[in-house]
């Protein structure tokens, strides 16, 4: 219940004059993830847009953990977001692959296997079409030197009491579990890229994220005035369900749990037509008489997200709940959705090459000395 959790995390939702407010001001229609509330609240966007019409710059900051090969769809709803701010506002974007992290909360990885699988991670989101020139992808490894002094001005200001009221650590946890939150919270402060920024205090930053990453943010927001950092505006988006729907979590181990961008479209297909949810009904007559419920069905679900035609949508949607149109047929218009979406992908990917990656990962190059 996405209500219920902007009244339990205190955040402000994304209202239709917020969405009106940065077409104006982008000069472009909105993303279909606003239109349609896939991102749907939000701390502090209103002054970060105060901060841009006054002319003062920001930066955008997302993230991935990697700890599998490759990404799949609910990796890539953040960051088809994140580009489309990065495009609308044309500002610099940090990418935070989080090596150092997977390899303290995932047993089976070693510290070597989450390196490399950063660089792998990389080549995909190098794929979704990141401006070169203002897109910083870091390694949590390699770029610890930089963050390190921000890190440690954070931890001076967390208890231990706090992170585990907050994330429910116990005593048999690894103590790096309980320290890393400071990590992820240093890149949401400018000071944490001097290459880029340098000496700046005025620029503020804007983090797309799921709601399930706003813990890690509330205290972050927490501990900024107390260090004279701007705290960080967030928009939060809600879940992207697995195949199996919203009771089951996705995950990168679970090859049926969605769909990957490595998966062919035969693979893509069969997933779609054995393991996505239906909202319909058991028969085909029962569907023609009772029609289908949206709220649940995991193919409609799925091309809200994906299927930009709002017309389209919702064509189908009323056919469907309506019960003109079938299972079969829903989970076919998003194959031939996504199939094509996924082969792109694929042949992007396949054009990245090391010296890609080099080049997004090396902050002193001059594109990135913005301000």
């Amino acid at each position: 219940n996405y209500d219920k959790l902007l009244v339990q995390f205190g955040c402000s939702p994304i209202t239709e004059d917020l969405v009106a407010r940065i077409e104006r001001l982008t000069k472009r229609p909105a993303h279909h993830f606003l239109r349609r509330k896939h991102f749907f609240s939000h701390r502090d966007l209103e002054t970060l847009l105060n901060y841009y019409e006054q002319g003062k710059p920001f930066y955008l900051y997302t993230g991935r953990g990697p700890a599998s090969e490759s990404l799949h769809l609910g990796h890539l709803v953040p960051f088809m977001f994140t580009k489309w701010l990065q495009d609308a506002f044309d500002v610099p974007l940090v990418i935070q692959l989080t090596d150092d992290e997977k390899f303290l909360f995932k047993e089976g990885l070693s510290l070597e296997e989450t390196h490399r699988l950063a660089y792998e991670n990389a080549k995909d989101i190098i794929a979704c079409g990141f401006n070169p020139d203002k897109t910083f992808i870091f390694s949590d490894l390699n770029y610890i030197r930089e963050l390190y002094p921000v890190i440690l001005k954070i931890q001076k200001k967390v208890t231990y009491s706090q992170v585990r009221g907050i994330f429910g650590f116990t005593e048999s946890d690894n103590v790096g579990k309980s320290a890393f939150p400071c990590v992820q919270a240093a890149p949401s402060f400018s000071q944490a890229f001097p290459s880029m920024f340098g000496d700046r205090k005025d620029i503020m930053c804007l983090i797309p994220q799921a709601i399930d990453q706003d813990p890690y943010f509330r205290m972050t927001r927490d501990v900024a005035p107390r260090l004279g950092y701007n705290k960080p505006a967030l928009m939060h988006s809600k879940f992207f369900p697995a195949l199996q729907g919203q009771k089951t979590k996705m995950s990168g181990s679970v090859s049926t749990s969605s769909i990957f961008v490595t998966d062919s479209s035969k693979e893509i297909a069969s997933k779609i037509n054995k393991y996505a949810f239906s909202g319909g009904q058991d028969t085909a007559e029962k569907q023609r008489e009772l029609g289908a419920d949206l709220s649940v069905d995991v193919s409609y679900q799925y091309l809200s997200f994906i299927l930009e035609d709002d017309e389209k949508l919702k064509q189908i949607g009323e056919d469907y709940k309506s019960g003109k149109m079938l299972t079969g047929e829903v989970k076919k218009a998003l194959i031939d959705l996504l199939v094509p979406m996924v082969e792109q992908h694929q042949a992007r990917r396949a054009k990245v090459t090391d010296e890609d990656v080099k080049h997004f990962m090396n902050p002193n190059r001059a594109s990135l000395k913005f301000y």
